[in-house]
């Protein structure tokens, strides 16, 4: 599923050296059935996967995309929707492949035409996406010229829909591993591009994460960080207490304006804001490949601009900063 031994000898004699000396053994227990029960289940779907001639890819457009380089018969197509269906839920994307549309929770191409605008060029550059989910934007990130895209993400479900997709894209210079940034060896500098989006609030610690990040990357590098706000001056912090649209691992939401002091504290240079909005339930919301309870039924049903719970809907927020 994941090519540790061709990953290492891309690392080798480079500054990630080191994370590829750890590789196997983060790798083994990411995708332990210890650690998930639904994981052999999950293989057999990857497994099931039929094989079809791929004619070309389009990592550029909303769609990720992957065409057959021939006419695909019905019964290979229906084979194909039952396997990508036992990987279900989709949440990033959308993706379709050879025809089939994956229709994911999120529109995910929505959120990387708000900051692709904003960010350096990624022609040539080296990319961390943490909490990549099934590594949809490490698609685009290939697609927009990065040479090497390391996705990272624990959730073994999403490693094992990104192993699906790579199957029939089949390019090493794009991998998602079943690992946590802390994880990440100490002060890499490896890397000139780091995205950090929907992760922050779910860290303990927004601080360290920060930190991690910055050490992440080469002198000059560029953050990508996308998170939920609320609305304020930099004095206004949300700290939910219980549950933040039902989810339980919401610690911190800062104001964009706290947040731009967060980073300028840690050292990072020209931290700023370019892009604020509420999150839509066009944007997230239940689909086919998604059919769980999504973002509309996390609002109060009388007054949609709350949480069920009483705190602000949720607001997203896109900020750019470069390590020193």
């Amino acid at each position: 599923m994941i090519d540790v031994q061709g990953i290492q000898q891309r690392w080798a004699d480079g500054p990630l050296e080191p994370w590829g000396a750890l590789l196997p053994d983060q790798v083994k227990a990411g995708l332990s059935v210890l650690r998930h029960g639904d994981i052999p289940r999950w293989e057999q779907a990857l497994d099931s996967l039929p094989d079809i001639p791929v004619g070309d890819t389009d990592l550029r457009s909303g769609s990720v995309a992957v065409h057959a380089s021939q006419a695909i018969d019905n019964a290979t197509l229906s084979v194909l929707e039952t396997s990508l269906r036992g990987l279900c839920p989709w949440r990033k994307g959308p993706y379709e492949l050879f025809g089939l549309t994956i229709d994911t929770e999120w529109h995910s191409d929505w959120k990387w035409d708000r900051l692709s605008q904003h960010i350096e060029p990624l022609d040539n550059r080296r990319v961390l996406d943490v909490g990549c989910g099934n590594g949809y934007h490490c698609w685009r990130m290939r697609g927009a010229g990065a040479s090497e895209v390391i996705g990272i993400d624990p959730s073994p479900l999403f490693v094992i829909q990104f192993a699906a997709l790579q199957r029939y894209i089949q390019d090493p210079a794009v991998c998602v591993l079943p690992v946590g940034i802390e994880k990440l060896p100490p002060k890499l500098h490896a890397f000139d591009t780091a995205f950090s989006m929907g992760v922050l609030y779910h860290r303990r610690s927004p601080m360290e994460h920060l930190m991690t990040l910055r050490d992440s990357l080469r002198s000059g590098g560029q953050l990508v960080l996308e998170t939920l706000v609320i609305e304020g001056d930099e004095q206004q912090c949300l700290v939910p207490q219980g549950r933040y649209a039902r989810m339980g691992n919401v610690w911190f939401i800062p104001s964009s304006a706290m947040l731009i002091l967060w980073l300028a504290k840690l050292g990072w240079k020209n931290p700023r804001l370019v892009d604020e909005s509420v999150t839509t339930t066009d944007e997230q919301r239940a689909t086919d490949w998604m059919s769980y309870q999504s973002l509309k039924n996390f609002l109060d049903p009388e007054d949609p601009t709350k949480t069920l719970e009483g705190y602000p809907a949720p607001r997203r927020a896109i900020l750019i900063a470069e390590a020193p």
